[in-house]
C-alpha cells in the first residue's frame, strides 16, 4: 500500500508533509503500530522525559502534577475513542504546553473526523484562534452556538464590542457579567443598562446563526443516511483477542518494570533452601522409624508454608494496581477478565524455577488467594488483615499442625476445604510410597511409609497424589475466577468527608458525621443544638451544646465536636494594576 500511495504522490506531483510521511511509515512497520502512536502521543504531549517514570503516590515521588494531567490526556488519545469530552485539562499547565495539546487534538479531529468538547480557563489568544466552534454559557443558558468567527458580530450586535488589545476569551469570561460589562458598550449615544444572560441568549435565537442551529435541531435526522458502522453496538472499541492481547503485553511490561520483586523472590528461596540443606550438615536422614518420618513430615510441611509465603507479595502488587485498574474499567477500556487472565498466566513460567508440579500448583494457588484478598479487600489494612487470617486458617486446618483426627467434628468442612490439605497429603504421599519408605521395620506388618502417613492422619492411597493436583488445579480456577468477578464488580472504597448530622434528636448535641458518597442521602438543616451560622461580620461559627458520639442506621460516624468560631472583619483584598 505504501509503494502504491508514492508512486501515486509520484505521478500527481504531490510532496506529503514530511511529518504525516514518516509516521505513516512507521506505523505501517510490523509490529510497532502501538509503539509509534504511543510515542507520538508521547511526543505531543511533552512526556517523553517522563516516560519511564513511576506517576507516583502518597509515599513514592513520581511525576508532577502538570505531567499527571498530560497523562490523562494522553491515555484518551491513544485509545479508538471519536468523541472526546476535555474538562479544565489547561489546569497545572503553562500556556505554551496548552497550545501544544490543543493544536494535536484538533489535527486529530480533522484528520480522523472526530469531534472534541473542550472547556478551558482562561485560554490564550493563539489557543482560542485554534477552536472551530464557541460554545458560551452563562447562568445556565447558551449565550452563544456557532463558529468561532462569528462570536464578536454576534456580540457587536447586541452593542458590545472587544477592544483590540483585549483577548476574545477573556471578553466573553467578562462580557456577560454585571461587573464587568459596562466597559465593553460601544454605542455611546445610546444610554447603557444591563442586558442580562436571558436576553442575550434570546437575541441568540435571532441571530443568523442561532436560527441555523434551530433549524437543523428542528429536522429530523435522515436515517437512510446514516452508516451502520456509525454507532458503535460493542462496549470495547477491539476484539476480544486483541484485548487479551494487549493486557497480556502490558502485564509483561509491568513484570519487567518490577523484575526486582520476582528476582527477589527466586532469592529469597533459593537462600531459605540453602539455609535448610546446611542446618544439619553432614546429619544422615534416618528412614528407619515413625520418628525419622515425623522429621521429615515436617520439612515438607516447611517447605510448602514458604512457598505459601511466597505468593502473599501478590497481595500489595495487587492493591497498588487497582486505582488504575478501576479508572480504565469504568472507562471500558478492557473487561476484568481481561486484566485478571494475563497476571495469572504469565507467572507461571516464573513458579517453573521453584519447585516441581505440586509445588508450582501450590505457589499458583496462593498466589491467586492473595489476589482475591487483595481485589475484594481494595485496601492495605483491610488486605493485610483478612490475608493473615486466611493464612493461620490455612496452616491450622492443612493437616499438620492439627492432624485429621484431632479436627473436632464442628470444623472438619475446614479441613475439607483447606487447599493446603491438598497439597500437604499430596506431596507427603508422594513422599511417603516411594521406594526409600517401602521396607518394613521388624516386629510391623506394614511398609514404614503406610506407617508414617498414619501417624500424622494422612491418607495411604496413592491416588490422593492425583487428587491434590487436581483440587489445587481447581482452587486456582477457583481464586482466579473469584478475582476476576470482583475486579468487574467492586468499587474502590469511597473518601470520608465531613457533612453536618442530621439527627434531630435533642440529646444528640453537636456533632460531626463522616459520611462515605454515596452510602445514603444526606440532608443539611439546622438543628437547636448544632448548626452552622454565618454571621454579619463575615463570621462562621460551628457551636454546640455539648459533645456527644452517635453512630446511626446510615453509613458513617458521627464524631463530638468542640465550640470554635473564626472571625475575619474588614477584610480587604487589592491589586496594584501597572500604569
Amino acid at each position: 500500500m505504501l509503494a502504491e500511495l508514492s508512486r501515486r504522490e509520484k505521478a500527481a506531483n504531490i510532496k506529503p508533509d514530511p511529518d504525516v510521511d514518516i509516521y505513516m511509515k512507521a506505523a505501517a512497520t510490523g509490529g510497532q503500530e502501538a509503539n509509534v502512536v504511543t510515542d507520538y502521543v508521547l511526543k505531543i504531549l511533552g512526556l517523553e522525559v517522563c516516560a519511564d517514570t513511576m506517576v507516583g503516590d502518597e509515599m513514592l515521588r513520581g511525576i508532577s502534577g502538570g505531567q499527571r494531567k498530560r497523562v490523562t490526556t494522553g491515555e484518551m488519545l491513544v485509545g479508538p475513542a471519536k468523541v472526546l469530552l476535555m474538562d479544565e485539562i489547561s489546569t497545572g499547565l503553562d500556556s505554551s504546553t496548552t497550545y501544544q495539546i490543543v493544536n494535536s487534538l484538533k489535527q486529530i479531529v480533522h484528520i480522523l473526523q472526530g469531534t472534541a468538547v473542550i472547556s478551558l480557563l482562561q485560554p490564550a489568544p493563539e489557543t482560542y484562534d485554534l477552536f472551530d466552534d464557541i460554545i458560551l454559557i452563562s447562568d445556565g443558558q447558551i449565550v452563544y452556538q456557532g463558529p468561532r468567527e462569528l462570536v464578536l458580530e454576534f456580540f457587536e450586535s447586541m452593542g458590545f464590542q472587544c477592544p483590540e488589545r483585549k483577548g476574545v476569551a477573556d471578553f466573553l469570561q467578562e462580557v456577560t457579567s454585571r461587573k464587568d460589562q459596562q466597559q465593553y458598550w460601544a454605542r455611546r449615544d445610546e444610554p447603557y443598562s444591563f442586558v442580562t444572560v436571558r436576553e442575550f441568549a434570546e437575541a441568540f435565537q435571532s441571530f443568523h446563526v442561532g436560527r441555523k442551529v434551530g433549524d437543523e435541531l428542528a429536522t429530523p435526522f435522515d436515517r437512510s443516511k446514516c452508516h451502520p458502522a456509525a454507532l458503535m453496538t460493542q462496549n470495547y472499541g477491539i476484539e476480544k483477542k486483541e484485548l487479551l492481547k494487549a493486557n497480556i503485553s502490558r502485564e509483561y511490561l509491568l513484570m519487567k518494570r518490577n523484575s526486582f520483586v520476582y528476582v527477589f523472590k527466586l532469592v529469597q528461596l533459593a537462600i531459605m533452601a540453602f539455609i535448610s540443606m546446611t542446618l544439619f550438615l553432614r546429619t544422615n536422614m534416618h528412614r528407619d522409624t515413625v520418628t525419622n518420618g515425623g522429621v521429615y513430615t515436617g520439612a515438607l510441611f516447611f517447605t510448602v508454608v514458604m512457598i505459601m509465603f511466597n505468593g502473599m507479595s501478590e497481595l500489595s502488587m495487587t492493591i497498588a494496581k487497582l486505582p488504575v485498574f478501576y479508572k480504565q474499567r469504568d472507562l471500558l477500556f478492557y473487561p476484568a477478565w481481561s486484566y485478571a487472565l494475563p497476571t495469572w498466566i504469565l507467572k507461571i513460567p516464573i513458579t517453573l524455577f521453584k519447585q516441581y508440579l505440586l509445588l508450582i500448583l501450590v505457589n499458583q494457588m496462593a498466589s491467586a488467594l492473595f489476589r482475591l484478598i487483595g481485589a475484594v479487600g481494595r485496601n492495605m489494612i483491610v488486605a493485610n488483615t483478612f490475608g493473615s487470617f486466611a493464612l493461620l486458617t490455612l496452616f491450622a486446618l492443612g493437616g499438620v499442625v492439627l492432624s485429621r483426627e484431632q479436627v473436632k467434628k464442628w470444623w472438619i468442612w475446614g479441613y475439607w476445604a483447606s487447599p493446603l490439605m491438598y497439597g500437604q497429603n499430596a506431596i507427603v504421599v508422594n513422599e511417603f510410597l516411594g521406594k526409600s519408605w517401602s521396607h518394613i521395620p521388624p516386629n510391623t506388618m506394614e511398609p514404614l511409609g503406610i506407617q508414617v502417613l498414619k501417624a500424622r492422619g494422612f491418607f495411604t492411597d496413592a491416588y490422593w497424589y492425583w487428587i491434590g493436583v487436581g483440587a489445587l488445579f481447581g482452587f486456582v480456577i477457583l481464586f482466579n475466577f473469584g478475582f476476576s468477578i470482583a475486579l468487574a464488580y467492586l468499587n474502590p472504597f469511597g473518601k470520608s468527608q465531613t457533612v453536618k448530622s442530621d439527627d434531630n434528636e435533642e440529646t444528640a448535641g453537636g456533632a460531626i458525621e463522616l459520611s462515605v458518597p454515596g452510602g445514603g442521602s444526606s440532608h443539611r438543616r439546622g438543628s437547636e443544638n448544632g448548626e452552622i451560622r454565618r454571621g454579619s461580620r463575615h463570621s462562621s461559627r460551628i457551636s454546640s451544646n455539648r459533645p456527644a458520639f452517635n453512630t446511626n442506621g446510615r453509613r458513617g460516624m458521627v464524631l463530638p465536636f468542640e465550640q470554635h468560631s473564626l472571625t475575619f472583619d474588614e477584610i480587604k483584598y487589592s491589586v496594584d494594576m501597572p500604569e
